[in-house]
């Protein structure tokens, strides 16, 4: 149906990080003495493949703490509302959040290079690497800085494609005047062919999908269209636009961050591995149910579009979109040196 990067994802984060997930530490084994610390995450939605990263994390550091240091996952929204878990870290409302750089592109403008549309990242292991190194450039820190957070890792999404509502398109200009929830620079390429171009949080598509309010949906392929029960209400999806992605970092609250004690902070970064891991191998798992049971589908049409239209779309709405953002925002960020490193970085990948 279309070249799947999940598998070989999963393959590219190694055999050792499986491992891991299949065998953690026994229960009641302490490996890691400290104090009994509690942290608070804020998160959206239900727990799902995106938030296998964090389960896995809290997981392992449970168990190899003997339970001395606990974080515990508020799904839901129950914490703070998606957009503002940025402003929620900043005063000290919770210790760990994750949020989505293109909710609010003013907030952390070095971020936003990773969500611009068609870049050259062909699986999640080399994703790895472009976010590290985005992340950790002395720009993005700064920026997460005002907000008082510190990036911890990201939870990694797989390319987007767009799942919709009415006659199902056949061709790129068929989507000329179509509403679409497109975030980030995957909006910019969205208006390149005619479509307008929304942003909402993930908790908001269900309803404004049924309601009408936009024509299509784009999330990653295959898993989040499930996790969101979109395929329930939708009558096409597409399987080979691979748009591009949102970067959505997990965060600490710099100042819950300073007070662990050493053997904490270095078990945090014991575990990024395994946690990557998790969430590459949750994704695999889920493109493989979805895509027989909407196989299986009459009303789901999946819909190919042209190679030679996809070409020319990535022509038109990727370098020159690229380029655009660098004079938008250069003399405010390094934005040339931001997107060389990322075009730099997916070439050694």
């Amino acid at each position: 149906m279309r070249k799947t990067i999940i598998a070989l994802s999963v393959l590219g984060f190694g055999i050792a990080g499986l491992t891991e997930v299949s065998a953690p530490t026994p229960a009641g084994a302490q490996e890691v003495k400290g104090p009994k610390i509690t942290w608070r995450m804020s998160l959206w939605g239900k727990r799902r493949a995106f938030t296998e990263a964090p389960e896995y994390t809290a997981k392992i550091i449970s168990e190899k703490t003997g339970g001395n240091f606990n974080i515990k996952l508020y799904y839901g929204q129950q914490l703070s509302k998606s957009k503002e878990n940025l402003d929620g870290i900043s005063v000290g409302a919770f210790e760990m959040a994750s949020f989505c750089a293109a909710y609010h592109p003013g907030k952390n403008q070095p971020l936003n290079v990773l969500d611009l549309p068609f870049l050259p990242i062909p699986n999640l292991n080399v994703q790895r690497k472009v976010h590290d190194a985005i992340y950790n450039h002395p720009s993005s820190q700064k920026a997460l800085a005002k907000w008082n957070a510190k990036i911890y890792m990201s939870m990694m999404l797989p390319q987007y494609e767009y799942m919709g509502r009415g006659k199902p398109p056949s061709s790129v200009a068929d989507f000329k005047g179509k509403r679409l929830r497109a975030l980030g620079g995957m909006g910019r390429a969205a208006k390149a062919i005619g479509a307008i171009p929304t942003t909402m949080p993930a908790s908001e598509t269900y309803t404004a999908l049924q309601r009408g309010t936009v024509d299509a949906i784009g999330f990653p392929y295959t898993y989040t269209f499930a996790a969101y029960k979109l395929d329930e209400i939708s009558d096409w999806y597409t399987t080979n636009m691979s748009l591009g992605s949102v970067n959505c970092p997990i965060v600490f609250n710099v100042d819950s961050y300073n007070a662990l004690p050493a053997q904490y902070k270095k078990l945090l970064e014991d575990v990024k591995d395994g946690s990557y891991a998790a969430q590459a191998a949750a994704y695999a798992a889920k493109d493989k149910i979805n895509v027989e049971k909407w196989a299986k589908n009459p009303k789901l049409t999946a819909v190919k579009i042209p190679e030679d239209q996809m070409a020319n779309f990535r022509k038109i709405a990727g370098e020159p979109l690229w380029n655009d953002w660098v004079k938008e925002n250069e003399g405010k960020i390094p934005a040339r040196e931001l997107l060389d490193i990322v075009l730099k970085t997916a070439k050694g990948g």
